[in-house]
């Protein structure tokens, strides 16, 4: 299915409450060998949705159009979706896709624009491997800024079905500058999961993360008996930091967890993980 195509149609199936089920189930050792096997060869990739204050692309297209010249290496623009015309379904996606968990992370203002915008530009990142999703994910942060500064009145990752405000973008951007500054791996890992990944999701009696890939990490499932959203968000969190300062084996021990591969994704859907789901709890 096109990429593009999966990335509208997971905002949709977001609208209506609605979420596929995987087409496999894990309960052999082969099964989860071939889900495993399957997931190995999926290659994650940024979508990242712009809306425009005009009815004109140019503006946005130009400015996407020589960031990928001057940085954004194998991003391309996606003609076939972008419009330069109001998409009545947006204001209803944001209001799914904002993020609930950092303080004012949108304000009115943002929500107005979402409902005001006359124009929507779609940009694709490449495919990246796991050792690329930290400096492509940072490409499509500074992407997000070059936009933002051309004119931009609203981002979404579209790839694991998150916005924030402009102000939030902004700090994220400000934030990812500094940790590239001081050659902060860890930091730079970070912000592109607060970034482009969304959580918490509800999933099965757990809360779930969506889009730690993005930043080469599996995703967590925490149950929802441990506690409020914010205080399972930062157990999320704090697990996703300890794989990326300890390792995958070395969190899972410590954890009491395990490495899923039965998601409620199928493999060639943009929120797929192919580096599994890290469930606590069993």
């Amino acid at each position: 299915m096109n990429l593009m195509r999966r990335a509208l149609l997971g905002t949709f199936w977001a609208l209506i409450g609605w979420r596929p089920a995987s087409a496999k189930e894990a309960g052999s050792d082969s099964g989860k060998q071939t889900m495993q096997a399957e997931a190995s060869s999926v290659t994650p990739r940024h979508v990242l949705c712009f809306l425009g204050r005009d009815p004109d692309l140019s503006r946005l297209s130009d400015a996407a159009s020589q960031a990928i010249r001057d940085f954004a290496t194998g991003f391309s623009i996606d003609e076939d979706y972008s419009q330069a015309e109001l998409d009545d379904r947006m204001s209803r996606s944001f209001d799914v896709c904002w993020d609930r968990v950092e303080p004012d992370a949108w304000d009115p203002a943002d929500e107005k624009a979402v409902a005001d915008h006359r124009s929507v530009l779609y940009v694709l990142g490449p495919s990246m491997t796991q050792a690329e999703t930290v400096t492509v994910s940072m490409l499509a942060l500074r992407l997000v800024e070059r936009l933002i500064g051309a004119g931009a009145v609203a981002v979404k990752g579209e790839s694991a079905g998150i916005a924030h405000g402009l102000d939030r973008w902004r700090e994220l951007v400000r934030q990812g500058a500094e940790a590239q500054k001081s050659a902060d791996r860890l930091a730079e890992q970070r912000i592109c999961r607060l970034a482009f990944a969304k959580r918490p999701l509800s999933a099965r009696g757990y809360l779930e993360s969506v889009g730690f890939h993005l930043a080469g990490l599996p995703d967590v499932y925490v149950p929802d008996t441990e506690g409020s959203e914010r205080q399972i968000v930062a157990i999320m969190d704090a697990v996703a930091d300890e794989i990326a300062e300890q390792g995958l084996e070395s969190t899972l021990k410590a954890r009491r967890a395990s490495l899923s591969f039965n998601s409620t994704y199928e493999v060639d859907e943009y929120k797929f993980n192919p580096y599994g789901i890290v469930r606590l709890g069993g």
